[in-house]
C-alpha cells in the first residue's frame, strides 16, 4: 500500500510548525507510537493465532494478559508504547524484542517529509 498525498495531508492536520510535527505530541511520535503498537498486537495475534475477542481462544490454555509499558527510542526521540502479553509469558515480539530500547536500524532510517505547498 503506498501512502498517498491526500493520507499524508490528513495526518499532519493542522500542523504549522516544527514542533507540531516533531515534538513531544508531534505527529511523528504519535504515529510512530501506533504503528509500533499496532504490529506488536498483530504479532500477538499470530502468537496465539487467533484474533483478539475471537471465541476459539477461550480455554486454550493461553490468552492476552493485558499491556505493559516500555520507553523505546526512536528517531523522533523516546516514546512510551504498550507491550501485549500472553499469560504463559511465551510471546517473544520482533519488532521489539524484549530489554531492547531502541528500534533495530533506527541509525539508518531517513524520514523524509516534503511540506512544501506545490508537491499537493
Amino acid at each position: 500500500m503506498a501512502v498517498t498525498n491526500d493520507m499524508l495531508d490528513e495526518l499532519i492536520g493542522n500542523a504549522k510548525t516544527q514542533e507540531d510535527l516533531f515534538g513531544e505530541g508531534g505527529v511523528i511520535k504519535d504515529l510512530s507510537k501506533k504503528l509500533i503498537e499496532r504490529v506488536l498486537d498483530a504479532e500477538m495475534t499470530h502468537h496465539l493465532g487467533y484474533e483478539k475477542h475471537a471465541t476459539e481462544g477461550r480455554n486454550t490454555g493461553n490468552s492476552r494478559n493485558s499491556k505493559g509499558k516500555k520507553t523505546v527510542k526512536t528517531g523522533s526521540g523516546e516514546i512510551t508504547i504498550e507491550v501485549p502479553r500472553d499469560r504463559s509469558g511465551e510471546f517473544e515480539p520482533l519488532l521489539i524484542e524484549k530489554r531492547q530500547t531502541r528500534l533495530k536500524d533506527l541509525d539508518n532510517q531517513i524520514l523524509l517529509i516534503d511540506l512544501s505547498a506545490g508537491n499537493k
